[in-house]
C-alpha cells in the first residue's frame, strides 16, 4: 500500500485529506509568501493518532509538517509541496484546570483565547496574549516562543510553559507532563521543542503555567519627543508606578498612519512617540506619576482612557489592522539592547529610504522587553524583491548585535540570515541536536536551519 493508504487504513478516511478537499489555508500562513499545497493534510484526533501518522512518514522518508491557526509570519508553517502536513485543528480542547496548583493542561489544537477564557472562568489569567489569540493555537505559540504584549511582566511563551507533551519523528511520545514549578530532575526537556517550530518533536499537550488576575488595568497614553525620553519613562514607570502589564511605544509615522485611518485623535499636536502605559496601580498614583512625568519633561501630553471603549480605540492604533492595505508590505520582528532602540530605528529608515525614497517606513514596539517592529512598504524595481529589504534591515542591525526574531521565529524567511544573530559554533551544535532528535530529517524541512 501507499503511505496515504496505510494512513487512512490506521487513522480512518476522514483523517485523510487531498486535493481540493484540504482548501487554501494550508499552503500559506500569514506572511502570504507560501503558493504551494502540501501533498495531502492529515487531523488527527490524538496524540496516538500523530505518533502514528508520524512513524508511518518517518518509516517511508516522507517529509512532515505541523500546521496550527496559519497565523505566523516566518513562513515557518509553509510547504514546498512534498510534505505531508499534519493540521492540529481537532487536537483540541482544554482537559484541567487545576486552581490549587494554578496551572491548565490544553490540547495543542486549542486556540489561545480559549485557554484564556477557561482560566478566567476559574478565577485565574493566563499571561500569553497576542493580536491573532482568537484564531492560533497554543501548540503554535510554544513552538515558535511567542511573545506579545505582557512579556515585560510575565515573560515570553517559554515562562508559561510548566511541562509537555511531545511526538518524535519516528513516533515516540515524549510526555513530560511536569506540574511543578520546581523540578530540577535532570535535563528540561521541554525546551527542546518550544521555540524549535516543529523541527525536533510535534508538541500535543502542555501543561500550562496561571497566575491571579492582574486586577483592573488602566491604559495610558503618553506623548514624548525623544527616544530617550521613552526609555526614561519606562524606568520612571517601572519604579514609581509597578505593577506594569504593558509598555508600547509608536514612532510617529506609525502612529499617525494608523490614528488618520481610524479617524481617532487623542492630542493637539502630532508628537515623535505616542507610547501606551498600562499598569494596575492606583488611580491616585498613576495621577502623581504623570504629573511627575510632565514636570520633569519626560512626556509632553497624557491621556488616561476612562472607559473600556477609549482603552480598545488606544489599542486599535497599536493593533495597527489600516497599515497591512499599503503594497507590499513587510513586517519585521527584531530586538536589540534598549538603549540602542532609537539609533538603530534611525540608522534603519535612512538606509531603506535611501534605496526606495517613497517607501513608508514606520517603527512601534514593546521597548521594554527589547523588542521593536518595522512595517516597510514600497515599490520594487527590477531585479529587487522582499529579500532586498531584508538584506538593508538585517544588514543595519548587524553591528548592534541583536536578534533578527525577537518573538516570530526563523522558519524560511529569515534562515538565511540566521548567521547574523547566531555563532557558528552555535549552528552547529543546533544542526547535532536535529540529528539527533530527526536523523532522517523529516520534520520541518528547509526550516530554522
Amino acid at each position: 500500500m501507499s503511505l496515504l493508504e496505510d494512513l487512512r487504513a490506521a487513522l480512518g478516511p476522514a483523517a485523510v485529506l487531498e486535493g481540493q478537499e484540504m482548501g487554501s489555508k494550508p499552503a500559506s500562513d500569514m506572511s502570504y509568501t507560501g503558493n504551494t499545497p502540501p501533498r495531502a493534510v492529515i487531523r488527527p484526533r490524538s496524540t496516538a493518532e500523530v505518533a502514528t501518522t508520524l512513524s508511518l512518514c518517518n518509516a517511508a522518508g516522507v517529509p512532515v509538517i505541523a500546521q496550527g491557526g496559519m497565523t505566523g509570519l516566518a513562513g515557518g508553517a509553509n510547504p514546498s509541496g512534498q510534505e505531508i502536513a499534519i493540521s492540529l485543528d481537532l487536537l483540541r480542547g482544554i482537559e484541567e484546570v487545576d486552581t490549587a496548583s494554578a496551572t491548565m493542561v490544553v490540547k495543542a489544537g486549542t486556540p489561545l483565547e480559549e485557554c484564556q477564557q477557561a482560566a478566567a472562568a476559574h478565577g485565574l489569567f493566563l499571561a500569553l496574549d497576542l493580536g491573532s489569540r482568537g484564531s492560533c493555537h497554543i501548540g503554535g505559540n510554544l513552538s515558535t516562543n511567542a511573545g506579545g504584549i505582557r512579556v515585560i511582566r510575565y515573560g515570553m511563551a517559554r515562562e508559561q510553559v510548566l511541562g509537555l507533551e511531545a511526538v518524535l519523528a519516528d513516533g515516540t511520545v515524549l510526555s513530560s507532563m511536569n506540574r511543578m514549578l520546581k523540578n530540577n530532575a535532570g535535563y528540561d526537556l521541554k525546551h527542546l521543542f518550544i521555540g524549535s517550530e516543529g523541527t525536533l518533536g510535534l508538541i500535543t499537550r502542555a501543561v500550562l503555567r496561571l497566575h491571579p488576575p492582574p486586577g483592573e488595568i488602566t491604559t495610558m497614553l503618553c506623548a514624548s519627543a525623544t527616544y530617550e525620553e521613552v526609555v526614561a519613562l519606562l524606568r520612571r514607570a517601572q519604579s514609581d508606578l509597578g505593577n506594569i502589564v504593558a509598555f508600547e511605544a509608536m514612532w510617529r509615522d506609525y502612529f499617525s498612519f494608523n490614528a488618520d485611518a481610524l479617524k481617532l485623535r487623542f492630542f493637539a499636536a502630532e508628537h515623535p512617540f505616542c507610547v501606551i502605559v498600562e499598569s494596575t496601580a492606583s488611580r491616585e498614583a498613576i495621577e502623581t506619576f504623570l504629573a511627575a512625568c510632565l514636570d520633569d519633561g519626560l512626556i509632553a501630553d497624557a491621556l488616561v482612557a476612562t472607559s473600556h471603549a477609549q482603552a480598545r480605540q488606544i489599542w486599535s492604533v497599536r493593533e495597527g489592522h489600516p497599515i497591512e492595505a499599503l503594497p507590499n508590505l513587510l513586517n519585521f520582528d527584531v530586538s536589540l539592547p534598549i538603549g540602542q532602540i532609537g539609533h538603530y530605528a534611525e540608522a534603519c529608515t535612512a538606509a531603506l529610504l535611501k534605496r526606495w525614497p517613497k517607501a513608508h517606513v514606520s517603527f512601534y514596539g514593546h521597548v521594554g522587553d527589547s523588542n521593536v517592529h518595522i512595517c516597510v512598504s514600497t515599490l520594487y524595481g527590477p531585479g529587487e524583491d522582499m529579500h532586498s529589504v531584508d538584506d538593508i534591515v538585517y544588514g543595519v542591525l548587524a553591528p548592534y548585535h541583536g536578534s533578527i526574531s525577537a518573538e516570530h521565529g526563523i522558519g524560511t524567511l529569515k534562515r538565511p540570515y540566521l548567521h547574523l544573530s547566531r555563532s557558528a559554533e552555535e549552528l552547529a551544535l543546533m544542526r547535532r541536536v536535529k540529528s539527533a532528535l530527526d536523523p532522517k530529517g523529516i520534520l520541518n524541512p528547509g526550516k530554522v536551519i
